[in-house]
């Protein structure tokens, strides 16, 4: 600690001078040397200092004036400051006190003294320095947690706003890096398309305004349960919606968990009937599933980018929803199969669909069955 100290001795008598000086230095402190109070000042305040021995006595700034000076300035409030006087009078003490002194030494000097008083005030400068690396350092980290905090605020409004015009799963997998979640790939998914029964003829028949407020009320409604079955939200289309499962993120059974939303959502639209009715709108919902491999990834222009399922499977989906009457959910026959002891259900005659080349086996989903449970 003694050899990375630096300590200044002013005195304006050589022999004083040149003592201090011997004797500090010979204890491996860093010695500084002025004869005078304003050649005192000029070293404090172009070098960095640990402690400062003043003569009182000194032509043109005494040891007070000097004392007080270095108090004045920022950099010097904790400086460490002894008077060194042949003065032992009460009043002098006292006077030192108030100018800002931390301690005396009587001359003639006491070598054993002085080193004692010395290292003392110097283990006292030690521990504010460390207290004030410390606060610097507290202050640093403060500043970067702050960052840090405004910087996850950004990312979380960013998320916010993107999730509003991408699914939430893909949101995540933008932002969360690696690989391009956008890149066209093929996955078995199961889709979900659900249409309002009598929206043409409502929307003909009512106020725009009326018209919104309907929409807006069905899409929080299948957007809600959308969201909590954890299915992909891949568009609306005024009074229809297309939702897959299993991408951008694999799930486990998904085409249970398309079954039991489609019911939760014709639950819904139901008590959303009643009071479209009391309203004078006659709607229904109709809903489709079809499981079945797609190939998903970004549709559009560098203007306009959605994230979208093309393949036999959405059309298919989009056939049944539209076979479907109010409050019918139509399944085909390979999603079927993964949730038969899962449903009631009533199989339907082979459905000829317009733009499918073959019959489609399908049925009527009624409801859970018994031990289905309520997962």
């Amino acid at each position: 600690m003694d050899q990375r100290r630096t300590i200044l001795v002013a005195d304006d008598d050589a022999r004083s001078l040149k003592l201090l000086f011997d004797l500090l230095s010979a204890q491996g402190f860093e010695v500084r040397t002025a004869d005078d109070g304003v050649k005192a000042l000029a070293q404090a305040a172009h070098r960095p200092l640990d402690l400062v021995l003043l003569d009182v006595l000194m032509p043109g700034l005494n040891g007070y004036e000097v004392c007080r000076a270095l108090r004045a300035g920022n950099g010097h409030r904790m400086l460490p400051i002894v008077l060194v006087t042949a003065l032992d009078q009460r009043d002098e003490r006292l006077r030192g006190l108030q100018a800002g002194a931390d301690d005396f030494i009587s001359k003639p000097i006491d070598p054993a003294e002085l080193l004692a008083r010395v290292r003392s005030l110097l283990r006292i400068k030690s521990l504010y320095d460390t207290v004030q690396e410390q606060a610097s350092q507290l202050a640093c980290w403060n500043a970067q947690l702050e960052q840090r905090v405004a910087d996850q605020v950004a990312l979380l409004e960013r998320m916010t706003r993107l999730k509003r015009f991408l699914p939430p799963q893909l949101a995540d997998l933008i932002v969360a890096g690696g690989a391009d979640p956008l890149a066209s790939h093929r996955r078995e998914v199961t889709v979900v398309f659900l249409d309002l029964r009598g929206f043409t003829r409502f929307a003909d028949t009512s106020a725009p305004e009326q018209v919104m407020s309907v929409l807006r009320e069905f899409h929080v409604q299948m957007g809600g349960l959308a969201h909590a079955h954890e299915g992909t939200l891949e568009r609306f289309t005024g009074d229809g919606i297309m939702i897959f499962f299993n991408d951008p993120v694999a799930v486990e059974n998904p085409a249970e968990r398309a079954v039991r939303m489609a019911l939760q959502m014709r639950d819904a639209a139901l008590g959303m009937g009643i009071d479209w009715k009391r309203r004078g709108f006659d709607l229904g919902l109709g809903i489709g599933i079809a499981q079945g491999d797609a190939t998903i990834g970004a549709i559009g222009f560098e203007y306009r980018i959605d994230y979208g399922a093309i393949g036999t499977v959405t059309n298919l989906a989009s056939r049944l929803c539209a076979e479907a009457g109010s409050g019918e959910i139509l399944v085909e026959k390979r999603a079927l199969e993964s949730v038969r002891s899962l449903v009631q259900i009533d199989m339907l005659e082979p459905l000829q669909l317009r733009g499918l080349s073959r019959p489609v086996v399908a049925a009527r989903v009624r409801g859970l069955s018994d031990s289905a449970g309520t997962r």
